[in-house]
């Protein structure tokens, strides 16, 4: 009887020009581009150790993990993406106080090894979008880059010199086509791939055209998890810090920081116009809690409605707050 091969965990450092392989049998960590061309030497790379990869992990790096990951995953590889938060704090624990792109990598690749053997490793595995919410999160992430562009262009014609107020206006005219033709494009997208979600979702305010396509595009587990995980996800989770005696106060972190703040604008608008939010943001703040913490709260609630309608597949009706089937 032979035994089984000796399993190889990979750590991927991501930058914008490169990626630093660590596989975690070897010293040696190798340099490539973040590219095509380069994601197609790496994947004949692993591919030539298929049987023996167990799982090969990066660090959420801006969205330039992406390709990778999403190229990897399409292969049958076994793929996680962890918060830097995560990856720096293992650093620590492990001892490693320098930094270099090579460290990074190796460091990933030992911290592959411990999620593979957690009880969580079947959630923390990278699920691959469809092309369909590719392209709709494309759109919806250049829709903000363009946002961002006019309120800086709005903010400078208030400034600038009367002899600059018609260039700066024709800027915000052109953004201004640009991100109409985006929302042409995503609610068109959202109608023909996405409709019997959103039709579930008909009438619950806040929950718009940009809020839908963000949480199609970048929330894929919506209905999928119960409310403390998909709470987690997004980083809307009250989670606990306490040691010994030491009761600290629940904090929210982490999670999908794109999600999380198209959530936050959502919120803010169902806080003034949804009955079930905003009795309970009312409720909250007379009682004594801040402002942000209460609507924090509003988020978790909203984001736990918005998972036990798609989980239901009930259509979700006022005044029926049905985040309790989740």
């Amino acid at each position: 009887m032979t035994d089984a091969p000796e399993l190889i965990f990979v750590g991927i450092d991501v930058s914008k020009d490169t990626l630093e392989v660590a596989l975690d049998d070897s010293a040696k960590t190798r340099t490539l581009g973040n590219d095509e061309a380069a994601l197609k030497k790496l994947i004949a790379m692993l591919d030539a150790v298929r049987e023996r990869v167990a799982v090969v992990l990066l660090e959420a790096t801006g969205g330039l993990e992406q390709p990778a990951a999403a190229a990897l995953c399409a292969q049958g590889f076994a793929v996680m993406v962890v918060n830097p938060r995560q990856a720096h704090d293992f650093a620590r624990a492990m001892g490693h106080l320098s930094k270099t792109d090579s460290i990074d990598a190796r460091v990933l690749s030992q911290f592959a090894r411990t999620l593979h053997a957690s009880d969580k490793r079947e959630r923390l595995l990278y699920k691959l979008p469809t092309v369909q919410q590719q392209a709709l999160l494309a759109m919806v992430t250049r829709r903000n880059q363009l946002m961002g562009m006019r309120v800086a262009e709005a903010n400078r014609l208030a400034g600038a010199h009367a002899s600059q107020h018609k260039s700066i206006r024709t800027v915000l005219k052109t953004l201004d086509g640009l991100i109409g033709r985006i929302d042409d494009d995503a609610a068109r997208m959202l109608k023909e791939h996405f409709k019997d979600k959103l039709d579930l979702l008909k009438g619950l305010k806040g929950v718009g055209p940009g809020t839908q396509a963000m949480l199609m595009a970048a929330l894929a587990e919506l209905g999928q998890l119960t409310q403390r995980e998909i709470s987690k996800l997004v980083g809307v989770a009250p989670l606990n810090c306490d040691s010994g005696k030491f009761k600290g106060k629940r904090t929210t972190w982490g999670g999908r920081a794109n999600v999380r703040c198209t959530l936050y604008m959502a919120t803010l608008s169902a806080t003034r116009y949804d009955p079930v939010i905003k009795a309970f943001y009312q409720r909250l703040t007379h009682a004594g809690k801040l402002k942000k913490v209460a609507l924090v709260a509003c988020m978790h609630k909203l984001l736990t409605i918005i998972n036990a309608v798609i989980k239901s597949g009930v259509p979700w009706r006022a005044g029926y707050p049905q985040e309790g089937h989740a």
